[in-house]
């Protein structure tokens, strides 16, 4: 496959990155992806579609997602809108036989999760969600190391994500807000990226216990939406102690509350061997320590990101110099690509994805019955 033709619905933040990464993948990677056709823009009405038709390189625009379904020119299909229009428009395109990378979570309930991966089984096409974090050249050493047994055999993981976008009472009630548009809140929107890691690096969850909190039970409406105030329905804080199926543990915490954090995604591996510590405000680096270091030289090293750590390298020649949040995403693609042309696993795809929903899932659901313990994996 030289070439794929490309669909992409949405135009917001995450529209724009993934225009950006489908933009450079190929300068960056070359020869190891096709070559991206922008076939077809589509937004919420034909004047935004066009207008960012023009300006993301597409060469058509609509208003209607269902117009690729029938498309033969379109092979890819990229999904950046709100929560609730995820399963509807990841199942149809995999029906019409298109590869699609959709932005996490996978919808708004546990079912649509499972809808979803069953037809990426039954398509037989690729599958990605956006968990970008995963692919930071600091996080992919991390996993090579863990894999490599460097850290011996992991018996502890402790993540945390916490940002401060709805810690105001005074910030206005939104899709956000409801179950039916977004489904779980901080933990569909940030704590799914403490799964995507933990998973990666420990294992599938087995069991765990977990705790809710919504902090702003309601919040002001605007004049558009009636006025007033208005429902949160679901978490603003979640917590979970875990109990992965290696035998190891861990500690799970997450809030959209917290003044000061911006993007506090944050984790431990604790093995027998040595640990590793991470943040992603600091993604250019990673922290290790090893019992075998010499006494006399105990403590951290600062292992600071370079071509050593692939793919750095095909970003920037020099150490130091630092990666982004573009750059992941271009990573993101390139991998997504790579198996679209010429087959392989990617990480996450719709299967790996439902495990990080079912964790997530469980740990709404132990709070539910009372901070009972829920059994994820059986």
């Amino acid at each position: 496959m030289e070439s794929v033709g490309l669909a992409l619905i949405g135009s917001g933040f995450m529209g724009r990155s993934h225009a950006l990464a489908f933009h450079c993948v190929k300068s960056v990677f070359g020869d190891e992806v096709p070559r991206v056709r922008f076939e077809l823009q589509c937004d919420r009405t034909t004047e935004r579609a066009e207008a960012m038709r023009e300006r993301f390189g597409f060469a058509r625009a609509t208003a209607d997602w269902r117009d690729l379904l029938k498309d033969d020119s379109i092979d890819v299909v990229a999904i950046t809108t709100p929560n609730r229009l995820h399963c509807e428009m990841a199942v149809g395109a995999l029906r019409a036989g298109k590869h699609v990378i959709c932005e996490k979570p996978m919808g708004v309930s546990l079912a649509e999760g499972e809808e979803m991966a069953a037809a990426a089984r039954e398509s037989g096409c690729v599958t990605m969600l956006g968990y970008n974090y995963t692919k930071s050249p600091a996080f992919l050493h991390a996993a090579r190391l863990v894999e490599g047994g460097v850290l011996g055999r992991p018996y502890y993981f402790r993540g945390v994500m916490d940002e401060d976008y709805m810690a105001s009472e005074d910030l206005e009630w939104s899709w956000r807000c409801l179950r039916s548009q977004a489904g779980l809140g901080a933990l569909g929107d940030m704590g799914c990226h403490v799964f995507s890691k933990a998973l990666r690096l420990m294992g599938p969850v087995e069991s765990l216990v977990g705790e809710v909190e919504t902090l702003h039970a309601t919040r002001p409406k605007a004049a558009e939406d009636g006025g007033g105030v208005g429902e949160v329905e679901n978490e603003d804080r979640a917590t979970a102690m875990l109990r992965f199926k290696s035998g190891a543990s861990g500690l799970f915490s997450t809030s959209r509350t917290v003044w000061g954090r911006k993007c506090h995604l944050a984790w431990e591996v604790h093995g027998t061997l040595g640990t590793l510590v991470f943040t992603q405000e600091r993604m250019n680096e990673l922290n290790l320590y090893l019992r075998s270091d010499a006494a006399g030289e105990s403590g951290f090293r600062r292992i600071i990101t370079g071509p050593a750590h692939p793919p750095y390298g095909e970003f920037v020649p020099a150490p130091g110099h630092s990666v982004g949040f573009t750059s992941q995403k271009t990573i993101e693609v390139g991998e997504f690509l790579r198996a679209v042309r010429s087959g392989g696993d990617v990480y996450p795809d719709f299967g790996d994805g439902l495990e990080i929903e079912r964790t997530i899932w469980a740990v709404a659901e132990s709070a539910e019955r009372g901070s009972e313990r829920v059994v994820v994996q059986r």
